[in-house]
């Protein structure tokens, strides 16, 4: 016999799945509105002036360029390299190995 019961156990899963998900994508994501290149184009020019493997990433206000940045950390072996892409022109304003006491 079957029943027509509403499956609250299901739903109650699902929406703790979603509220437990982090609120920002990124560290900076209330920024991401005023820059005028995204997150995966600055990430894609800060890859191919250093490529290997994202290890964080975030949108920050900083001196230089027109003051918004993207800034990843992007590993290749044992180096971790530190790019900063202008998020209004695409440029990379910084690229330069990550020393011992990193942001």
């Amino acid at each position: 016999m079957t029943t027509n019961r509403p499956r609250w156990p299901a739903v109650a899963v699902v929406l703790s799945l979603l509220v437990a998900q982090p609120a920002l994508a990124f560290t900076g994501q209330e920024l991401s509105r005023k820059a005028k290149i995204g997150l995966p184009e600055a990430r894609a020019i800060a890859l191919k002036a250093h490529p290997g493997k994202v290890t964080d990433e975030e949108l920050e206000r900083e001196r230089g360029g027109s003051g918004l940045r993207y800034s990843f950390d992007i590993r290749n072996g044992s180096v971790t390299q530190e790019v900063g892409v202008d998020a209004a022109t695409g440029r990379i304003l910084e690229d330069k190995a990550e020393g011992p006491n990193p942001d």
